[in-house]
């Protein structure tokens, strides 16, 4: 008899620590267990099925050996009622034998009379006991059959009793197994109940997925005509700011020398015809309007390149300044990377709208210092002290800048020298993964200085949290300590 309850019991057990992502992925597995365990309980029924199929038989032939204990006892009881009726009958035999020899001297005759009737007494006595030996053996034998009848019942007990005890071990282990089924039933509705509340669930999840996605397709379909829209109308605009551009620079810079009392000259003395000319420190400044001849800027920076190239004609000119201002829409920036076309004998400066003033400040600001002999002593020496601190400076950011880029490439060799193939790989897995994005440079934007201290001085917070030493005197001092330059000697 097979009771192997491993895959039945494993089962419970998964079903005990199942999880709720373990009913939504692992059904497949849990549906397996359950037909293994399905296969161990049948086993289990199958064989309590012929337990009591065999309990059945051996009760049937307990009944039978009963009925036939019961009627050899019967049997011997009614031989020894026949024995003792035989004894009862030899004994009055005898009693009359006794009767006869006392009174056979008495009636010698009377026996001689009855000497057949004795010799068939004798006979009948002889039949008797031979009777009765016969009666004695059965009786023996009766006693033997009754003693073995007695064995074989004690044995068949004791079998009944052991068969008992195992029949009710079974049905312990059959109604602890009818108890797991019945919990592995009510558990296997719930996983069914639940696995259709997750369909349902699933569905519904679909419907407003499928709904949300049809919303965010008409809002993206909106947003999208709207942009549409929105870039015809600001390309509208662009046109209509480009085909007033020439004359609304006019009106700009007509202004801004009313304000500074620079002079503007209508005609000017040489030949051809500028947008607008100012003239400072007696030469003549062009500023030219330049705008897009159409929306395709692509073609914008070769069209101000080919007339960069063609404003030679205004620098040759007497009394004329080689520098000259292209001045070009605001909205237009975006589109070039060049604002200074430089050649051999002109140089031509791309500028936006809103820089006009700071450009014809500065040149009316040279206008002012046109001679150093107009200085007083102490401008010329403040002049002379910034101008030295700018260039001692710029050399010095050189020197350190030189002597780190030497120390980091050294640093990257050393790298790919010393260190093992396989970490080398990954470090330059990350390496091409890296991107440095430094603070991009906006034309005709300021970089306030207050702006710059303040971010060095939460970069110098962040180093003092991070343990990192930074003192500004030390390094002042170390720096200066450096030669910038070759003494006489080298």
């Amino acid at each position: 008899m097979n009771n192997n309850l491993d895959n039945l019991k494993r089962f419970l057990e998964s079903i005990k620590t199942i999880g709720f992502f373990g009913r939504l992925f692992g059904w497949k597995k849990i549906k397996n267990q359950l037909i293994d365990a399905s296969t161990d309980l049948q086993k289990v029924i199958t064989n309590s099925e012929n337990l009591q199929e065999t309990v059945s038989k051996l009760e049937v032939t307990t009944n039978g050996l009963n009925k036939d204990l019961e009627k050899a006892k019967e049997e011997l009881i009614r031989k020894d009622s026949a024995i003792g009726k035989l004894n009862l009958t030899i004994q009055d035999s005898a009693s009359k034998i006794s009767s006869f020899t006392s009174d056979l001297s008495a009636a010698q005759t009377t026996i001689k009379s009855h000497e057949g009737q004795i010799n068939s007494l004798s006979s009948d006595n002889r039949i008797l006991s031979e009777k009765n030996t016969q009666f004695t053996l059965d009786n023996k034998k009766l006693a033997e059959n009754a003693a073995t009848n007695t064995q074989t019942i004690s044995d068949l007990t004791k079998r009944k009793n052991e068969l008992d005890i195992e029949l009710a071990k079974t049905q312990r282990d059959l109604n602890s197994v009818q108890i797991e089924s019945s919990e592995i039933k009510k558990q296997n509705t719930q996983l069914l109940k639940d696995d259709e509340f997750r369909k349902e669930q699933h569905s519904n999840s679909l419907a407003a997925l499928q709904k949300i996605q049809d919303q965010i397709q008409n809002e993206r379909s909106k947003e999208i005509e709207e942009r549409n829209l929105a870039g015809i109308e600001r390309m509208r605009k662009l046109k209509e700011t480009w085909s007033n551009h020439q004359e609304a620079v006019s009106i700009a810079i007509k202004s801004l020398c009313q304000k500074h009392t620079v002079e503007y000259v209508i005609k000017v003395p040489f030949k051809g015809d500028p947008d607008n000319t100012l003239m400072i420190c007696n030469e003549h400044v062009v500023f030219d309007a330049k705008s897009p001849g159409s929306d395709d800027l692509t073609n914008f920076p070769n069209y101000l390149k080919d007339q960069a190239e063609k404003a030679k004609k205004y620098a040759k000119q007497e009394n004329v300044k080689t520098d000259i201002f292209f001045v070009i829409p605001s909205n237009t920036l975006e589109s070039l990377e060049v604002f200074v076309h430089r050649y051999s004998d002109h140089n031509v400066y791309v500028i936006p709208v809103h820089a006009l003033e700071p450009i014809i400040l500065s040149l009316k600001k040279i206008e002012e210092y046109e001679f150093a002999e107009q200085l007083s002593p102490e401008d010329r020496e403040n002049i002379c002290r910034v101008l030295g601190r700018f260039a001692h400076l710029s050399k010095r950011r050189i020197q350190v800048d030189s002597f780190f880029a030497k120390q980091f490439i050294e640093l990257a060799y050393k790298c790919e020298a010393d260190l093992p193939k396989d970490i080398l790989e990954s470090v330059i897995d990350f390496e091409r993964a890296g991107v440095l994005n430094p603070p991009l440079e906006r034309r005709a934007k300021a970089i306030p200085l207050a702006e710059l201290e303040k971010e060095n001085k939460k970069n110098n917070q962040d180093a003092t949290g991070r343990g990192i030493l930074i003192a500004d005197e030390n390094i002042s001092k170390t720096l200066n300590d450096l030669p910038l330059y070759k003494s006489s000697n080298d």
